[in-house]
């Protein structure tokens, strides 16, 4: 099924609070409701963000005319679907692009939404074959992993979930990994926990159970150390923004791994549609971070785990600079900025 779409006038999407343990749908048809599941990451990931913004506008329409808003209601409903996770380039693209049919009627701002849908869909194939190729070029199998003893197979490293749940369908850096796997060339992969929400956890690794591949759970501290102990042929991950000049903004750990895989003189590739690539954001200081409750941090499952009056910082993003990205892969194209290549 889909992460996310358009059915029967409501927004139906996979509640990813819930996963692995349960698979849960919710039905959506209120704007308050999809800006309060688009906060609790019940949609997460920044192509299915695009979706969400887009159906959002399209919701909102739908909303407003049953309760008699005024064209100012309208779109201040839309404003606050735009501007429900500042760091997502997506989200704001989805929305925008959809509001600039709004004069042209109900079945243009439908028709715009269900858009979104399809090329998402369709770009992230095109991305994962892609950057499948591009892994194979830069990593080669034959020394693929030599240094641990293993059968020849690229050992592939990631973080937070960057797959079909973070899409519409199919995935942007899990996807590649998908499309290694259906080569068979994928010997094993190391997915992040990814804190505080643990997204590798219950996300990422329930994809990879999904289609069979070897993987292995990596608290998000020892990444690093596993890089620098040459158990890692290459990382990919996915992006929330990337800025004009190659600076690319996703969930925090991120740069920890880009700093490693530069050390140990691995590929950083970065998967992302085109929509994720703003530029009007000049460089990763422009990008606004996004500061996520504290009690994602002090508590869990309910129950605090520091002390009282403790203070938690809690950024969701980093940025990791461009003279550490190996290459940004795209539906179009293969940029490289360590290499002085340009995103214009």
């Amino acid at each position: 099924m889909r992460t996310i779409d358009w059915m029967d006038g409501a927004i139906v999407l996979l509640d990813q609070t819930v996963l692995p343990h349960e698979v849960r749908t919710a039905r959506v048809t209120d704007v308050d409701e999809l800006v309060d599941a688009i906060r609790r990451l019940a949609v997460r990931g920044a192509p299915a963000l695009g979706a969400a913004g887009a159906l959002g506008v399209l919701l909102a329409v739908r909303q407003g005319r049953r309760q008699g808003w005024t064209d100012g209601e309208v779109a201040e409903a839309i404003d606050r679907i735009r501007s429900a996770r500042p760091t997502a380039a997506n989200l704001a693209w989805g929305v925008d692009r959809v509001v600039s049919r709004l004069d042209e009627g109900d079945e243009a701002i439908e028709q715009e939404a269900r858009a979104v849908l399809e090329e998402d869909a369709a770009a992230n194939l095109a991305i994962a074959r892609r950057g499948a190729d591009l892994l194979v070029e830069l990593c080669g199998l034959a020394s693929a992993g030599a240094d641990a003893g293993e059968e020849p197979g690229l050992r592939l490293h990631t973080h937070c979930n960057a797959g079909a749940l973070a899409c519409v369908q199919w995935g942007t850096a899990l996807g590649v990994v998908r499309a290694l796997h259906e080569r068979g060339i994928v010997a094993r992969v190391y997915a992040d926990e990814t804190r505080p929400l643990l997204q590798g956890s219950r996300l990422t690794a329930w994809e990879l159970d999904q289609m069979g591949a070897d993987y292995r759970l990596v608290v998000d501290g020892a990444a690093p150390s596993l890089i620098a102990r040459r158990l890692v042929d290459a990382v990919v991950v996915g992006a929330d923004r990337i800025a004009a000049n190659g600076d690319v903004a996703n969930k925090i750990g991120t740069y920890p791994l880009a700093l490693a895989a530069d050390r140990a003189g691995i590929p950083f590739v970065v998967a992302a549609p085109e929509s994720t690539v703003d530029g009007a954001t000049p460089d990763g200081s422009h990008v606004e971070i996004e500061d996520r409750a504290g009690d994602e941090v002090l508590a869990w499952g309910g129950r605090s785990v520091a002390p009282a009056g403790a203070v938690a910082v809690n950024p969701a993003f980093d940025v990791t600079p461009a003279d550490l990205v190996t290459a940004i892969v795209t539906e179009r194209r293969v940029v490289r900025p360590a290499a002085g290549e340009r995103l214009a």
